[in-house]
């Protein structure tokens, strides 16, 4: 069997294994230790590379990136942050129509810009906000559907596990990443308040509503999230400011989170052993399925097939966009489901060659970033994409009175936006870009 058509068959493999709930990680170092023994006969290449593959992986410093913003997260929880965005956001915004879903929103913009996880800030937000959108009468699609969307934010505003992952890949800057993605973060956040506006007045029963806040209530809540603003301003301002490199300024915004939860009050007892056991395990768990797809990649590399679809690319007379177009289909097919991670890791060393084979009109380094915002965005999307969305099951958890089916109903809106966000950036590069070349 051609060593391409191996890898392709590997895919199909690889698939049925996620169906059958073996761990991601484990299968992709399964399907990737089984195509080199049947492209060499034997494992003993693949094997012989193993004893230097994790360390060259692990070794790589932007990965300690990693563990220090799940630890932001962690510290940010403990802390109480995650509530006071969200009675902020819900003490100006909460008594207009749709306005406690549009506050959850808000609170999940905020708690991305500390957090990095998709995952974490669905369940962070949902186990605060979910009871108030029941409380004030929201329905359960609604008040389930926009948790899941404002979930999402959580990887697309820096900080972003996922980018960094990116920027390992394709050997890209990650400040530059995380830049590029301020303002495609923020026509996401305005996208989820805009459908959430008009799905309130196509369907008005399906928003309650909340008394309007006092002035002092709105200055009360709004003086608790400081800490949120000053660490943002820290992180990110240190980074541009240059004062520090970005694994710098993630150890500066853990440190700076665990000292606002330590004043708190927030790590007593057995939480500070708490956050760094979470955090420990969400490590493993993501860096187990870093070493799974490098294995796999490995393989793939030896079968050749990126370079056959980047020749097949070139030649088959498609224009660069509708290439593009359609590798940004297949990543909402694998959203379905796969999670994020996975996707990237398993995705990029694939599409990205192909793709920069191809002239987009732009400089390699700025199709690189373009891109990364672009399969960002979408793999998001895959995230409260039916069947399978993971936020949709993370959110739906917590309502156990929700059917499910309420709550893809609830995630139409918000995909619906995003295919329109995806659409505009695809065809206005210049957004993606804009302040990546204003400050560089």
């Amino acid at each position: 069997m051609e060593s391409v058509t191996l890898a392709g068959l590997s895919f199909a493999v690889l698939l049925v294994l996620i169906f059958l709930r073996l761990p991601i990680g484990l299968a992709m170092l399964l399907c990737g230790l089984g195509g080199a023994w049947m492209v060499f006969g034997t494992t003993v290449p693949l094997l012989a590379q193993l004893k230097t593959l994790p360390f060259e992986t692990f070794a790589n410093s932007s990965l300690a990136i990693i563990p220090l913003f799940l630890l932001m997260g962690q510290f940010a929880t403990r802390g109480g942050l995650s509530a006071a965005l969200f009675d902020t956001a819900n003490a100006w915004i909460g008594h207009r129509r749709g306005g406690v879903a549009m506050a959850a929103i808000g609170a999940c913009a905020g708690f991305g810009a500390i957090c990095g996880s998709s995952t974490a800030t669905a369940a962070t937000m949902g186990q605060i906000a979910l009871p108030e959108l029941r409380r004030y009468g929201y329905a359960g699609s609604l008040a389930t559907g926009a948790l899941a969307a404002g979930g999402t934010l959580g990887i697309l505003i820096p900080p972003s596990i996922i980018l960094v992952i990116y920027a390992v890949l394709a050997e890209q800057n990650i400040a530059k990443l995380f830049l590029a993605a301020f303002v495609p973060g923020f026509l996401a956040a305005a996208g989820y308040l805009l459908a959430i506006a008009l799905t309130v007045r196509l369907f008005p029963g399906i928003s309650g509503s909340r008394p309007r806040a006092s002035l002092q209530e709105k200055i009360a809540t709004t003086l608790a999230i400081w800490p949120v603003l000053l660490i943002f301003a820290l992180v990110f301002g240190g980074i541009y400011l240059g004062f520090f490199t970005p694994t710098e300024a993630a150890a500066v915004g853990a440190a700076g989170t665990g000292l606002v939860a330590l004043a708190r009050g927030g790590l007593r007892g057995r939480a500070m052993l708490d956050c760094l056991l979470q955090t420990a395990v969400s490590t493993g768990m993501i860096f187990f399925i870093v070493l799974g797809a490098a294995v796999f990649n490995t393989f793939l590399a030896v079968s050749q097939l990126p370079q056959h679809l980047a020749d097949w690319a070139a030649a088959s007379g498609w224009p660069p966009l509708a290439v593009l177009c359609a590798i940004l289909v297949v990543y909402l097919v694998l959203g379905c489901v796969m999670d994020s991670l996975s996707m990237i890791l398993l995705t990029i060393p694939i599409f990205f060659p192909l793709l920069s084979a191809l002239d987009f009109g732009l400089a390699p380094e700025d199709f690189a970033i373009w891109f990364g915002i672009l399969a960002l965005i979408v793999v998001e999307l895959g995230l409260i994409t039916p069947p399978v969305g993971m936020n949709l099951f993370i959110i739906n958890s917590m309502g156990r009175d929700i059917p499910i089916r309420a709550t893809w109903l609830g995630a139409l809106p918000f995909i619906l936006s995003d295919v329109v966000r995806v659409a505009l950036l695809v065809a206005l590069p210049g957004i993606t870009l804009f302040l990546v070349r204003w400050v560089y």
